[in-house]
């Protein structure tokens, strides 16, 4: 098996000039779970989409109108100004103690309103046509929301600035800290967009998480009975659960995880542990039934993750769900001193460990004072997650290159001697003058559909992401020694090749499966161990080699809707870069002020309703652990030496597997994705989790029920009813947080009753300490 999408059964087709495609066709499908139960041939159903190809072509439109153009002065005034509000927002509630996302969907929703309105009311007489020039169209759309949701998010950068400011009463040159912002947020995309022709192009980088933002575009603006259809369908179920999140979010909580464990046993803190999971870092929900979607779609829509993705996932649940109990009441780590779930670092004796006790005037670790103060301990729970996560990712690397060894020689080709050499030749250094034209026979039936649409315009060439890397790794190199990093020359170049190989795995895991592993854990370790006893050190090269991983995923996932929305290359990489740099400047204004104004809140542990300093102060505090604290806990002999043993035995974990479906295909090995499996072992760490049964329970009912018994209703409705689900439940969430949950500075909870426990957690289990 290869990493595929959607549980395929055959052979899947790759771009040609991909070479040959490693999927797994050893196996017929006979009597797959995955086998159409109806007639494929029948007139009232189509056979089942069993490929990423399949599902590319069947539910979201292949047709392309060249005509439409995204350069409009309505697209830039719409894009820059929901860019504006975005970037302010995501700073904002950096500093909450609430927090709020801007995402995709509420950026699509919101765009597609203010341009309608533009379109109806500015006259398209005279001047004024060229800011109406007609009907705001689908490439308009796009362009907007990649513009605005590269700029709405918080930049890991600022997170580093800010601790210097708070912690270590280092306040670095204005300009320097502003390039810093650009350098960490564009490496990423440099990096990423060079790898655009392995991570991008092929039919099997689906990135299944962004079919119902396309699927809403195809609805609300194709033409015919078919997208009226879906597009009633989005109205009525956008309005219903817009309606509805008034309930499990406000007037009636107990919605959020209704367990019948926790209303029989509110008392039992044993109950409360396995059986609780409404508020954070309660309990593992088990058997909670969730019925706020916010929380059931809060990290990906299940109606959208691959079956074997799904499967792979819910093994990794429930081997959570045995790991977290058997650790905790074998009192592992001496697991029963400590809360159950929590992130905080603690002394033996179950207090919370004051870290500012070990660091010496410089805010290095003081081996002396750390002897006064002992060792600090971790939540078992937490150090489940650390050693899972770790055989998650070490499992990656082994599992694509067993499985995709093909894809992943391809991708690594320009490194040969021969490679090096033809790059040499085709690079055109006068970049600005690439016509950006595909050299490609658009009539070979190998190439991806969407992608054989795109080779009409002229692309944003290798050149223009090769100067956006190297400007950024100048700038980088000068200002890491302006902001008194303590990071080496050699420690970022090693940041930055840890960062090279993680994006070409993990940006391809995340693309097949539309599940994106955090691997921060893992960049702060190897940190650790480069820079001992220098948590600042530690924070930057978290900055460049975990944060470059996350920009490129976010730059292919944006690349990818550009591609499905067919808008030209060249207006997606100005959206991107627009759109990142405007967010960047507008991060670090607003960070600035707000520590100006609010630095005692925000250097307080608990905070004010308002501002809270939560998010600075747990960052620090993992850079010291890691930064400082490495060799300690997790060097071979120490209390935590597994932690690290994980990357070597994770790298084996996939072989078994490969070598059971390489000889015996009808036991269906290729269903176990081990980095998957692996690494949600530790999910239910952190957080609310009484969302698993319900999450799993509309997974099955989409990707298997739906899409094997009803494939027809499934490529027209399924994507269409998961945009909607999600839009509307976000527009509701983000105007409930204004409007009473906190967000504009005073809460107004719903008055207690039986279905709103505003006095403990809202499933009626034991509120533990």
């Amino acid at each position: 098996m290869s990493l595929t999408a959607a549980g395929a059964i055959g052979e899947h087709t790759v771009p040609s000039e991909k070479g040959p495609s490693t999927s797994d066709n050893s196996f017929d499908g006979k009597g797959d779970v995955e086998t159409a139960t109806v007639d494929a041939d029948s007139d009232s159903e189509e056979g089942v989409l069993s490929n990423e190809r399949d599902i590319a072509t069947h539910v979201i439109s292949v047709d392309d109108d060249p005509s439409l153009s995204p350069w409009t002065f309505r697209a830039f005034f719409i894009g820059l100004g929901l860019s504006t509000f975005g970037g302010v927002l995501a700073e904002i509630y950096y500093f909450k103690p609430q927090t709020v996302y801007v995402s995709l969907m509420f950026l699509a929703v919101v765009s597609y309103i203010l341009g309608v309105f533009m379109e109806t009311f500015i006259p398209r007489r005279g001047l004024m046509r060229y800011m109406n020039p007609g009907p705001f169209n689908k490439k308009e759309n796009a362009f907007v929301v990649i513009m605005a949701s590269a700029s709405a998010n918080s930049a890991l950068g600022t997170e580093v600035l800010a601790v210097q400011r708070l912690y270590y009463n280092i306040t670095p040159n204005a300009g320097a800290s502003v390039l810093l912002l650009f350098s960490s947020q564009l490496l990423g995309y440099g990096i990423g967009g060079m790898m655009r022709s392995i991570l991008l192009y092929p039919s099997k980088m689906l990135y299944p998480g962004v079919l119902p933002l396309l699927s809403m575009f195809d609805a609300l603006y194709e033409g015919g009975m078919t997208a009226r259809k879906k597009l009633r369908v989005f109205y009525i179920v956008f309005t219903a659960i817009f309606f509805w999140e008034l309930f499990p979010e406000w007037i009636f909580p107990l919605l959020t995880g209704l367990s019948i464990m926790c209303l029989a046993a509110p008392n039992n803190a044993a109950v409360s542990r396995v059986f609780g999971g409404t508020n954070g870092n309660e309990g593992l929900g088990l058997l909670s039934f969730c019925f706020d979607w916010q929380y059931i779609s809060g990290g990906v829509n299940p109606m959208t993750i691959p079956l074997k993705a799904q499967f792979a996932n819910l093994l990794g649940y429930l081997l959570c769900m045995v790991v977290f109990v058997a650790v905790y009441y074998n009192n592992i780590w001496k697991a029963q001193n400590f809360p159950f779930l929590s992130q905080l670092l603690f002394y033996e004796n179950g207090t919370q460990y004051d870290q500012t006790l070990i660091l010496n005037s410089n805010y290095q670790v003081d081996p002396t004072l750390l002897a006064e103060q002992g060792i600090p301990y971790y939540s078992s729970t937490w150090i489940v997650y650390l050693l899972s996560s770790n055989l998650g990712l070490a499992a990656t690397f082994s599992h694509l290159l067993l499985w995709n060894w093909d894809d992943i020689c391809f991708a690594w080709s320009w490194m040969t001697p021969s490679g090096i050499k033809n790059l040499w030749a085709n690079f055109d250094w006068k970049f600005w003058r690439a016509d950006g034209m595909r050299e490609q026979d658009v009539d070979d039936e190998d190439i991806d559909p969407h992608y054989k649409q795109m080779l009409k315009y002229p692309d944003a060439p290798n050149s223009w992401y090769f100067v956006v890397f190297l400007l950024s790794f100048v700038v980088a190199l000068v200002v890491l020694y302006k902001t008194d990093s303590t990071l080496p020359w050699w420690g970022f170049l090693i940041s930055l090749l840890l960062a090279t190989i993680s994006i070409l795995f993990f940006c391809a895991l995340a693309a097949i499966t539309g599940l994106m592993f955090i691997i921060q854990p893992f960049v702060q370790m190897i940190g650790g161990y480069l820079h001992k006893g220098l948590p600042v050190a530690n924070m930057y090269f978290v900055l460049y080699g975990s944060n470059s991983v996350t920009q490129a995923n976010l730059l292919l996932r944006d690349l990818k809707i550009a591609q499905y929305a067919k808008l030209p290359p060249r207006a997606a990489f100005t959206a991107q870069i627009l759109g990142t740099l405007l967010g960047a400047v507008l991060n670090f204004i607003m960070m600035n002020s707000i520590i100006d104004n609010q630095r005692e809140i925000l250097l307080s542990v608990q905070g004010t309703n308002i501002w809270s300093g939560q998010q600075p102060q747990m960052y620090n505090s993992q850079a010291i652990a890691w930064g400082g604290l490495s060799h300690e806990l997790f060097s071979a002999g120490q209390r935590y030496q597994w932690v690290a043993w994980a990357y070597a035995l994770g790298l084996f974990i996939p072989v078994p597997f490969w070598v059971i479906h390489r000889y015996w295909p009808k036991l269906r090995a290729d269903y176990l994705y081990t980095p998957i499996i692996a690494y949600f072992i530790g999910w239910l760490c952190v957080g609310i989790n009484s969302s698993t049964l319900s999450y799993f329970a509309v997974a099955l009912l989409s990707q298997w029920w739906l899409r094997t018994r009803y494939p027809r209703w499934f490529a027209k409705y399924n994507y269409i009813i998961a945009a909607a689900l999600d839009g509307g439940s976000q527009v509701m969430v983000f105007i409930l947080s204004f409007a009473v949950q906190g967000a504009g500075g005073t809460s107004h909870l719903f008055p207690a009753w039986w279905g709103a426990n505003q006095g403990g957690n809202y499933d009626r289990c034991l509120m533990l300490n």
